[in-house]
């Protein structure tokens, strides 16, 4: 991106029906884009001379457009040309798929193709590929979904039109329990500390929780809890960058001991403080079963 683009960047996302259009569209908009779906062509300039007008901020935006537009192949070169004038940046992003899949995937949807006619699917699905040529020929970026599975084509997504440093940020929460009351439905790690020595059987911590000092220093004085902490934090911090990347949203750690008052308190808080100087995102304790 040039320092000469000021208004924005608008991610152009056509291609063949059934190719993964509307997956490309929402991974953009999972990530700070304003999408917006079967766009006519016609409109798109003056959307972008709207929003020069009503706000000077940086706008990411991520249109749809396809063949059921009748003034798409005509107009495109034009339209995308005085989008360019106008300051924003434009990259079109053509999304394909072989015709065997192209068909398998029409006839599992129940989709009616939106060329379909007295010809059949296969006709459509070629006439629509000829139709759109003109595109191909001028994308910037071409992903063909044949093999792609829908983690594949995110990362993809993400890797070409979303920076790193964009893309959309990991809320973790951690969050102590106790497995007598269930296991909370939200975990995505579950960590059972039922091995560590238990302060319930000491008279003095039994009415405290893990939040207290006292409690805490007993349950991280253990060697077992100190080599349980040291390994399981090489792993969060491994883990917690790519969760990012991969463009997950949301991530609950769940720790949990028999009631969920002492060990799984004192080793959640003990994770939450230490994932602080770390972890630059969201970041959030709770403690489900504290009485």
């Amino acid at each position: 991106m040039t320092d000469s683009i000021k208004l924005g960047l608008i991610v152009v996302v056509t291609g063949l029906s059934g190719s993964g259009k509307s997956s490309a569209l929402k991974n953009l908009e999972d990530n700070g884009f304003l999408a917006i779906d079967n766009l006519p062509v016609a409109l798109l300039p003056k959307l972008l001379a709207i929003r020069k007008e009503s706000s000077g901020d940086f706008i990411k935006m991520a249109v749809g457009m396809d063949g059921r537009d009748p003034d798409l192949i005509r107009d495109q070169e034009e339209t995308f040309i005085q989008a360019r004038e106008m300051g924003y940046e434009l990259r079109l992003l053509f999304m394909e798929a072989d015709e065997p899949t192209l068909v398998k995937r029409f006839q599992e949807t129940r989709r009616t193709h939106p060329l379909a006619t007295e010809g059949g699917l296969a006709n459509a699905i070629r006439e629509e590929k000829e139709k759109m040529a003109p595109l191909r020929e001028v994308a910037d970026l071409i992903v063909d979904t044949t093999t792609l599975s829908a983690p594949m084509l995110r990362e993809v997504i993400l890797k070409r039109f979303v920076h790193p440093e964009a893309r959309g940020n990991l809320s973790v929460e951690v969050l102590s329990f106790g497995f007598k009351k269930g296991i909370p439905p939200e975990a995505d790690l579950m960590l059972d500390v039922r091995f560590l020595p238990n302060p319930f059987y000491i008279d003095k911590l039994r009415p405290l929780d893990g939040r207290d000092p006292q409690v805490q220093a007993y349950v991280l004085s253990f060697p077992e809890t100190k080599a349980f902490l040291t390994k399981l934090l090489d792993l969060l911090i491994f883990l917690l960058p790519h969760y990012q990347s991969a463009g997950k949203s949301y991530l609950t750690i769940a720790v949990g001991c028999t009631g969920g008052q002492h060990r799984s308190v004192a080793l959640a808080v003990y994770l939450w403080e230490r994932l602080k100087d770390v972890f630059k995102g969201s970041l959030v304790l709770r403690h489900r079963d504290i009485v």
